[in-house]
């Protein structure tokens, strides 16, 4: 339909004298887009997949409930294949040609610190969800107003595992050990935080030893050799997902673990529990996501609603996603819109109720941008579902005690 010019003229001055623009109520509000750089690809693609899905639950509720003032949230999700320098090219892509206005980082360590630097250059509020390499909150040098943690920190794990596996070795008399984990940040930093808090619950432990793979590699031959030959009463590994399934399943074939008690704190995820062939009994696996930890019914819940959507279960990856989405969107609706100075200053030191946390809370820590008072815990692993048994929580009375004095002693505070 056309409208001739006076017939224009005509509802142009009926919208100035009643001050509405005219159709405006069939317009849709501009989205907000949230850009998320992660790993859809590859062996470890599940952590870029399964960060999405998740996501994508909790931005559908958002936006069911009406969004910001009725703008809803739009996810720009691009795999950056595992590559740092990838992830930082599209961080700069998102930010500035496809109009994001967060990001909400995906990348496993090595990718999120490339990302760390392009949001400390450009300011852009972002929150990693996958990261946990705890210097990239830990550490001052690190901090700036505009990145938030929303993932397990590996000194929070490490307080927790030394701890749990400490009265394991003292009951078992496990004194010689050696570690195995990958070689970038996340491994180096988070077996020594391990071994550390290993040896303060337990002073007459020894590791005699420890082997380096790389990320992805296809291989553990060298590196299942160089444990066997170490003759280890225990072994501590943080390798992950596909690379701690391919591990276990070679490590398997040699019979490594039938003399060494094996201690994973990335076992108890339903991608890695699932895909193993085989799944020994009793390797001790700290949890990434169970569905019966914490033993609550909104944590049932959402793995119910997650499996019905996805036919799959949810991870580590997808519960601290899930929680980042609804950070965000209570931080931009209690600012009242998304300027970001105001949504960073709701975010710091907000608690909200959730079914993943140690008392069904967890809370963004003001002082270092990360969260804290999710639920952590160790058992041990049974061939078939729940895969792991007897999960004994951690007390983070403990964690936030020792972690003060371990930011002390680095000089950290």
């Amino acid at each position: 339909m056309s409208f001739t010019l006076p017939r224009r003229a005509a509802l142009a001055g009926a919208a100035a004298i009643t001050g509405f623009p005219r159709l405006g109520f069939t317009q849709p509000r501009q989205p907000i887009k949230v850009g998320v750089p992660t790993i859809l690809s590859g062996r470890v693609a599940q952590l870029g997949i399964s960060s999405r899905n998740a996501m994508q639950i909790e931005v559908d509720r958002f936006n069911a409930e009406g969004g910001l003032d009725g703008r809803p949230i739009e996810l720009v999700v691009r795999d950056s294949r595992g590559t740092p320098a990838e992830a930082a090219r599209l961080a700069r892509e998102m930010i500035s040609s496809e109009g994001c206005e967060f990001l909400l980082d995906a990348e496993a360590s090595s990718g999120g610190f490339a990302v760390h630097e392009v949001v400390r250059e450009t300011g852009t509020l972002t929150l990693h969800v996958n990261s946990e390499t705890s210097s990239l909150t830990a550490d001052p040098r690190q901090r700036f107003w505009n990145a938030f943690r929303v993932a397990r920190q590996g000194i929070h794990d490490s307080i927790a595992g030394g701890d749990y596996a400490s009265k394991v070795a003292r009951a078992r008399n496990l004194r010689r050990w050696m570690t195995v984990a990958p070689d970038y940040a996340y491994g180096r930093d988070t077996t020594a935080e391990f071994v550390e808090y290993l040896k303060h619950f337990h002073s007459e432990v020894q590791v005699v030893g420890d082997t380096w793979p790389r990320l992805f590699q296809p291989d553990y031959t060298e590196n299942i050799t160089r444990l066997s030959q170490g003759r280890p009463q225990a072994i501590y590994s943080c390798l992950w997902a596909g690379d701690l399934v391919t591990f276990v399943e070679q490590a398997s074939l040699f019979g490594l673990f039938a003399n060494s008690a094996f201690f994973a704190v990335n076992m108890a995820d339903y991608t890695t529990l699932q895909q193993i062939r085989n799944l020994p009994r009793g390797v001790h696996s700290g949890n990434r996501y169970l569905k019966n930890f914490p033993n609550v019914p909104g944590n049932l819940d959402f793995a119910t609603e997650y499996n019905r959507r996805f036919n799959t279960f949810p991870t580590n990856w997808s519960w601290q996603s899930a929680t980042a989405v609804r950070l965000l969107g209570k931080a931009m609706r209690d600012a009242g819109g998304t300027t970001p100075r105001a949504v960073a200053a709701k975010l710091a030191g907000m608690r909200i109720a959730s079914p993943f946390g140690a008392d069904g809370h967890v809370t963004m820590r003001a002082e270092d941008q990360t969260l804290v008072g999710y639920a952590i815990g160790w058992g041990v692993t049974i061939p078939a579902d729940p895969f792991v048994e007897n999960m004994q929580p951690s007390n983070w009375a403990d964690i936030f005690r020792l972690e003060a004095e371990w930011k002390r002693n680095k000089g950290w505070n």
